[in-house]
């Protein structure tokens, strides 16, 4: 499917984020400005504790954002409401799932809440993008199986789909890769980019795995301690940017293979 690269999704202008109370204001990171574009992968990377599962929550609209502000297909993120949110935007987190007992179809089947009446009856159209979410994830055969039943990547990719059942313009996931072996890691991310190819969804998604995310991203978000960088992961590269995440007393990266190697 052909994608127009030129539309912007989601774009933070001026943001800041972090932790309000009555007494004080905690801030994690600030002046944070990139602009998502349609039909793109987009992997925010950064140190741990550096604030990246933050930055999802004022995305996702879970946090308030201590200053300014959010875009989401033209419109303010503050004046969108809930139900609106879940027609744009679905999410994939990394809490324990609490419904293993419902088969992999049924649990496909919730992304459609936000269009179904509140008794949740699902139309015909309703089960066609249920199964059409299963068969962009080669889960087809599985969708009468139990989630007990699934291992973690067969788990993972379940939540994908039911994302992509809700049929949002963007998809959220936080470390989907966490849990999993290097292969389903690999996996994963190869799957999300070939997801937003084939769907033109934009979608976002905070890793460790940074290897990977600049070998398969379009573009990348990069949260260092002073700053939140966004570019192609070749200007960040030739810019020194991934340079500079780690101390270098232990591993640095090789702008000539685009990874980091342990110092001997």
């Amino acid at each position: 499917m052909k994608t127009e690269t030129s539309h912007i999704v989601l774009k933070a202008n001026q943001l800041s984020i972090g932790y309000k109370t009555k007494k004080a204001e905690t801030v994690i990171a600030s002046n944070i400005n990139f602009e998502l574009q349609k039909g793109q992968l987009i992997g925010l990377v950064g140190a741990n504790g550096i604030g990246k599962s933050t930055l999802l929550r004022t995305l996702i609209k879970v946090q308030p954002e201590l200053a300014g502000a959010i875009t989401l297909n033209d419109k303010d993120l503050k004046s969108t409401s809930i139900l609106e949110l879940a027609k744009q935007l679905s999410i994939v987190l990394t809490e324990p799932l609490t419904s293993k007992n419902l088969s992999v179809f049924e649990l496909v089947s919730l992304g459609r809440h936000p269009y179904t009446n509140w008794i949740g009856n699902l139309t015909e159209a309703d089960t066609t993008i249920v199964n059409d979410a299963l068969a962009l994830v080669n889960l087809s055969e599985l969708k009468d199986k139990r989630c007990y039943e699934l291992s973690d990547g067969q788990l993972q990719k379940v939540m994908i789909a039911r994302a992509l059942a809700q049929d949002t313009d963007v998809i959220v996931l936080d470390e989907p890769t966490s849990h999993l072996d290097m292969y389903h890691k690999a996996y994963i991310l190869k799957l999300l980019q070939k997801l937003t190819k084939e769907t033109g969804k934009t979608i976002l998604f905070s890793s460790h795995e940074i290897d990977l995310a600049i070998q398969l991203c379009d573009t990348m978000i990069v949260m260092r301690p002073n700053d939140v960088v966004c570019n192609q992961p070749c200007k960040l590269i030739s810019e020194g940017v991934f340079e500079s995440l780690f101390p270098k007393d232990l591993i640095v990266f090789d702008d000539k293979t685009g990874s980091f190697r342990v110092t001997k």
